[in-house]
């Protein structure tokens, strides 16, 4: 994959038949870059299903990255409130990244968001991934806030971010 290039990417929406692979993908990606514990993979499946049980298809929606038969990642807008979206589950496996891939996702998300009639998005994060920010900040997101915490078994920076569409 590493000489591959990011053609024939396609971003489809999410159905249930991802959720265990994205459970999974999460899980294993957080636990080996970052040493997360098991209760990350319980908080992903968690957000899954509760997406699966009751998201609104006219204003909420998930995309899985493939290329290929392989699926290299994920990104969600869902619902805060009527004015208010929340980007959700961005990840994308290791060998996807630095490719452009993770600004055409964002867009897309983004894109999505307003076209919902959203005004401002929010996201939550960890300061440890550095390259997200640094992507979130380059199109137009503010951190809001940063506090210590201990998540997922380990000490991390909590990030708040946010975005006026």
């Amino acid at each position: 994959m590493q000489s591959e290039s990011m053609e024939n990417v396609e971003m489809r929406r999410f159905t249930a038949r991802d959720r265990d692979w994205l459970v999974a993908a999460h899980r294993d990606a957080y636990a080996r870059a970052e040493g997360f514990d098991d209760s990350f993979a319980v908080l992903v499946a968690s957000i899954l299903d509760e997406f699966l049980c009751d998201h609104d298809p006219l204003c909420e929606t998930g995309w899985i990255v493939w290329q290929k038969r392989r699926r290299l990642g994920s990104i969600f807008c869902v619902k805060l409130d009527d004015s208010t979206a929340k980007l959700r589950l961005f990840m994308l496996i290791e060998k996807a990244r630095g490719k452009g891939l993770g600004q055409r996702m964002l867009e897309t998300c983004m894109g999505f968001a307003r076209e919902q009639g959203y005004r401002e998005m929010k996201l939550w994060t960890h300061e440890s991934h550095r390259a997200a920010g640094v992507l979130y900040a380059r199109n137009g997101w503010t951190l809001l806030s940063s506090q210590p915490v201990v998540s997922f078994g380990r000490p991390l920076i909590e990030q708040h971010w946010e975005i006026t569409l």
